[in-house]
């Protein structure tokens, strides 16, 4: 009797799964196809990152090996070009080219290109709150103390391991413009810091003691 009874309920659970399918096979069918689009879409934009990728790594090299003075100007579209990929790797190394070469002159002009690099590139934080450092230092001989602070605002305001660096920086710019309490105030952030670069530390150190009376 109970061998009969699991037959018919193991008859009867088979016909409710033949019904099932029977019933939904259209929206199983389409949950399927939607299933190998979304990997088949995944690999292709893979592949087309990694190829664009290749891309903008092949100019790169390719504009760097091929820079000279005779070519600056070619050279510089390309790395214009390149900071506008927005790549995370070669957006950076091509914009530290054009400064390091000083192939635009234009402040206004390199300005703009630190300003996609730090704002429109996905950029690891420390990575972008470096090239805010580096923008800070570019501009700090042509500009108000306002104007420095605001760049460096977003790296003294956090914990970042430029904080040190955007201090002295700062400190330093007050020095030279003979602000000497504003240097010394910003000298004495470095020293409280807990997370300090030792060797900037050292150096406010020396500056607070030789040079501003402590």
């Amino acid at each position: 009797m109970d061998e009969e009874i699991n037959i018919i309920d193991s008859n009867t659970r088979n016909e409710k799964i033949k019904n099932f399918f029977i019933k939904y096979k259209n929206l199983l069918a389409s949950f399927i196809v939607s299933i190998i689009v979304i990997i088949v879409t995944f690999f292709i934009f893979k592949e087309y990152k990694d190829n664009k990728k290749t891309q903008i790594s092949n100019l790169y090299n390719s504009t760097i090996i091929g820079y000279s003075k005779t070519n600056q100007e070619n050279t510089t579209k390309d790395l214009i070009k390149l900071i506008k990929a927005k790549d995370t790797t070669y957006s950076p190394l091509a914009l530290y080219f054009i400064i390091d070469n000083s192939l635009i002159t234009d402040q206004n002009r390199v300005n703009n290109l630190f300003d996609i690099v730090i704002d429109k590139v996905s950029l690891d934080k420390e990575i972008k709150n470096l090239i805010i450092y580096k923008k800070a230092l570019f501009n700090a001989d042509q500009i108000n103390e306002n104007e420095l602070l605001k760049i460096l605002s977003p790296i003294i305001n956090s914990e970042s391991v430029w904080k040190t660096h955007a201090l002295y920086l700062v400190a330093e710019y007050f020095f030279a413009n003979n602000e000497m309490e504003k240097s010394k105030d910003f000298f004495n952030q470095i020293i409280i810091l807990e997370n300090v670069n030792r060797e900037i530390k050292v150096e406010a150190q020396k500056r607070l003691n030789r040079d501003l009376g402590e």
